[in-house]
């Protein structure tokens, strides 16, 4: 890889806005479930910290993680929150912390369908359908009271989230959650309005983005988070994400994060094994990207997936393949990590991507780097 550019003559170092929201750099927290909300779901002190700690970190946008729009669509405890009143107060506290720091901050809105932990939300899952397979979530399919129920409620939870100050939201319609679901045939079984066709499966997705739009107007951010392609038999594919991404900008969204996998595609999914080769193992998702771009997609396109060095990141960029460029588990390990890069350390960043960090997430620890603190724990 050809030597890097300075930090300032760098296109990832330089500013984009989106729907009036200026962001300082090309660099992004993608969505991810810290676990370290309270009960109730409201915030607490470690998940303020944690987003504080991204945007000291120089991180340009900040995306809270998968924050469930009503009880029904939590997915499992210490999830963050954006059902009630209630919640709008710990959205302003993360929002003045990223905001503290010259970072932007959105809130990703989220319903886990199926995949919603009845244990703690004390009521039945809801899918688009009754599960086909026994391994498959159980739960019951919705009805068209459930159906408006959501759309409402993203609806509200987006509201909240901009009187709270937050700079825009994100639908998340990605990794088999409630509105992937609908996408894919492979979970969603309905007939009728919701189900069969692509425009179908996708008419809950844009529904919910004109129920958004119905709430807070054209000039507030709107973002979504899509699977390029569910990398799985019989799931959404990467030709029926391109149409969808059109559709969604059509219908009025601001900028689309692509990524891929479901819970059950395994190795060609977002949270795949292994130290990454540099570069070639890295931007799993490159191809998609460049296809919405061919298609005359012009909203900014964040890409998510195996980015791992700077190089990477310059060259997606620069190349116009991607107009920012998201990671997750690398921001565990290292949330200073672009400000080291930009200071002119230029080494990979150090997430091994073993996943042993999803664990305490799902435990209700808090997410963490397990390795790092292992290695922590020797050299004391």
């Amino acid at each position: 890889m050809s030597a890097l550019p300075q930090p300032d003559a760098m296109a990832v170092a330089t500013p984009l806005v989106i729907n009036g929201m200026r962001v300082k750099n090309r660099f992004v927290r993608s969505a991810t479930g810290e676990g370290m909300a309270n009960v109730d779901g409201s915030v607490s002190d470690r998940l303020e910290a944690c987003l504080k700690a991204l945007a000291v970190g120089e991180v340009g946008l900040v995306i809270s993680s998968h924050a469930y729009v009503e009880k029904r669509g939590q997915a499992r405890a210490g999830q963050l929150g954006v059902h009630t009143p209630d919640m709008e107060a710990g959205i302003a506290r993360l929002a003045r912390a990223v905001h503290a720091y010259g970072g932007r901050f959105v809130v990703q809105l989220a319903h886990a369908g199926s995949r919603a932990d009845s244990t703690v939300t004390g009521e039945p899952a809801l899918g688009p359908s009754a599960p086909v397979t026994p391994d498959a979530p159980q739960c019951r399919a919705m009805v068209a009271d459930d159906l408006a129920r959501i759309e409402a409620a993203f609806g509200a939870a987006a509201a909240r989230c901009r009187d709270a100050g937050a700079d825009g939201v994100q639908i998340h319609a990605a990794h088999g959650y409630g509105l992937s679901q609908f996408l894919s045939p492979r979970t969603n079984q309905r007939t009728g309005a919701y189900g069969g066709s692509l425009a179908n499966r996708a008419r809950l997705l844009l529904e919910v983005l004109g129920a958004i739009r119905g709430r807070i107007g054209r000039d507030f951010p709107v973002l979504a988070k899509i699977n390029c392609d569910d990398f799985i038999e019989g799931g959404f594919t990467a030709a029926e994400s391109l149409q969808v991404v059109s559709w969604l900008e059509t219908a009025g969204l601001d900028g689309v994060e692509l990524s891929g996998g479901v819970f059950e595609s395994g190795q060609r999914t977002f949270s795949r094994l292994g130290r990454l080769a540099i570069p070639e193992g890295e931007a799993w998702y490159r191809e998609n990207a460049r296809a919405v771009k061919a298609a005359g997609v012009t909203m900014p396109l964040i890409l998510v997936g195996g980015i791992r060095s700077l190089g990477t990141c310059e060259d997606l960029v620069a190349s116009g393949d991607a107009d920012l460029v998201a990671l997750s588990r690398p921001f565990i390990r290292e949330p200073g990590l672009v400000a080291r890069w930009l200071a002119g350390d230029t080494a990979p960043a150090a997430c091994v991507n073993d996943n042993l960090c999803f664990a305490p997430a799902r435990s209700g620890q808090g997410i963490y780097c397990v390795t790092e603190a292992r290695k922590a724990q020797r050299t004391e």
